[in-house]
C-alpha cells in the first residue's frame, strides 16, 4: 500500500521546537518533491515548505523563513520539518504531500500522495 505517514506532532510551549516527520511506505521518495502543508480551523490550507527532488532545493513561505527547515533522509525514506521558535499562530494540522518528478513550489492538487496529518499545537 502506497502511503505517507506523518508523526511527531504534539503540544509545545511558545518559543519551543518540534520536528515532524513524513515517512513513505510502498514507494521511495527519491523522485518526488515533498511539500508540508498546514491547515488551521477556519483557515485555508497553506503550503509551508517544500523540498525538490534531486538537488534538494527548498522553498519556504515567508512567515516561516529562518524558523522552519525542511530536509530529507534518503536512507530512511523520510522527510522532516524542523520547527523552531514556535508561535501560537502556527497551530494547525500539518500534512505532507509528494509530487512525482516535480520541483517546488507546488499547490496541493499538484501532488500525487497525501498523508493524514499530524496536529501541532503551540500554547502555554
Amino acid at each position: 500500500q502506497l502511503q505517507l505517514v506523518e508523526s511527531g506532532g504534539g503540544l509545545v510551549q511558545p518559543g519551543g521546537s518540534l520536528r515532524v516527520s513524513c515517512a513513505a511506505s510502498g514507494f521511495t521518495l527519491n523522485s518526488y518533491a515533498i511539500t508540508w502543508f498546514r491547515q488551521a480551523p477556519g483557515k485555508e490550507r497553506e503550503g509551508v515548505a517544500c523540498i525538490s527532488r534531486g538537488n534538494g532545493d527548498t522553498y519556504y513561505v515567508d512567515s516561516v523563513k529562518g524558523r522552519f527547515t525542511i530536509s530529507r533522509d534518503y536512507a530512511k525514506n523520510t522527510v522532516y520539518l524542523q520547527m523552531n521558535n514556535l508561535k501560537p499562530e502556527v497551530t494547525a494540522k500539518y500534512y505532507c504531500a509528494a509530487a512525482l518528478w516535480s520541483t517546488c513550489p507546488l499547490g496541493w492538487a499538484s501532488h500525487h500522495y497525501w498523508g493524514q496529518g499530524t496536529q501541532v499545537t503551540v500554547s502555554s
